[in-house]
C-alpha cells in the first residue's frame, strides 16, 4: 500500500517495537499529526471475544468528558409534548411521520444521531433498511430509544458516544481531536477504557484485550500497553 511523504515521515517518530503508556502515546499520535485540518483521535481495541456469538456482545455507550470536538445534528421522533421537548433541549430537527416520507423519498441523512420516543418506535421501524446499515437506528441500549428525550439530547451534545465490537472482533471510538492536548484525550481515553473493560462478557475466555493503539485521521497507529490503559 503506497503511502504518502508526509505520512512516511510520521511514521519514522513511532517505535513499532514499543507499548506505550497512554500519555506517552498520546504525545506520539499529536507529534504525527501532519495534516493541514485538526485531525480526529481514534482509539481501535482488538478484544478476545467472538462476536458471532450472542453472549460475547460488546456494547455501550458513554460520555467522554471532554467531548468528541464534533457537534452533533441530533434527529428526534417525538409528538406532542416530547417534540415540544426537544425543541427546547436542543434538537437539530423534531418530527413524526413527516420525517419518515422525507428519508424515504429524498435519501435525507443531515443528522449524525436519531433519537425516538418508544411510541415512535413503530413508525421508525419502516426506516430499518434505510438507517440500520448506517448505524442510525435507535436503540434502547445505547440511550436513544427513551421518553427522557432531554437528557438524551444534552448527553449526545456532550460527547456521549456508542462503542460497539464490529465482526472482526474489534472496537473503533473517537475521543477527540489532536487539539486537546494530552491531558484532555488521556482523560477521554480512560473513561473509555474503563468502560470498556467493564461491559466484559462473562461468557469471554482468555486475554480480554489483545490489543490497543491510538491513532490520528492520516497518522500512523501507536500501541499501547493493553495492562496500562485505565491507569
Amino acid at each position: 500500500m503506497f503511502r504518502g511523504k508526509r505520512y512516511q515521515e510520521a511514521s519514522k517518530l513511532v517505535d513499532k517495537t514499543k507499548l506505550y503508556d497512554v500519555r506517552e502515546a498520546l504525545d506520539v499520535v499529536q507529534q504525527t499529526a501532519k495534516a493541514k485540518f485538526d485531525e480526529s483521535v481514534e482509539v481501535h481495541v482488538k478484544l478476545g471475544v467472538d462476536p458471532r456469538h450472542a453472549d460475547q456482545q460488546v456494547r455501550g455507550v458513554v460520555v467522554l468528558p471532554h467531548g468528541t470536538g464534533k457537534t452533533l445534528r441530533v434527529l428526534v421522533f417525538a409528538k406532542g409534548d416530547k417534540a415540544k421537548e426537544a425543541e427546547v433541549a436542543g434538537a437539530d430537527f423534531v418530527g413524526a411521520e413527516e420525517l419518515v416520507t422525507k428519508i424515504q423519498s429524498e435519501n435525507w441523512f443531515d443528522y449524525d444521531v436519531i433519537v425516538a420516543t418508544p411510541d415512535m418506535m413503530g413508525v421508525v421501524g419502516r426506516l430499518g433498511k434505510l438507517l440500520g446499515p448506517k448505524g442510525l437506528m435507535p436503540n434502547p441500549k445505547s440511550g436513544t430509544v427513551t421518553f427522557d428525550v432531554a437528557k438524551a439530547i444534552s448527553e449526545i451534545k456532550a460527547g456521549k458516544v456508542e462503542y460497539r465490537v464490529d465482526k472482526t472482533s474489534i472496537v473503533h471510538v473517537g475521543i477527540g481531536k489532536v487539539s486537546f492536548g494530552t491531558e484532555k484525550l488521556a482523560d477521554n481515553f480512560r473513561t473509555l477504557m474503563e468502560a470498556v473493560v467493564k461491559a466484559k462478557p462473562a461468557a469471554a475466555k482468555g486475554t480480554y484485550l489483545k490489543s490497543v493503539a491510538v491513532t490520528s485521521t492520516m497518522g500512523p497507529s501507536v500501541r499501547v500497553n493493553p495492562a496500562r490503559v485505565t491507569d
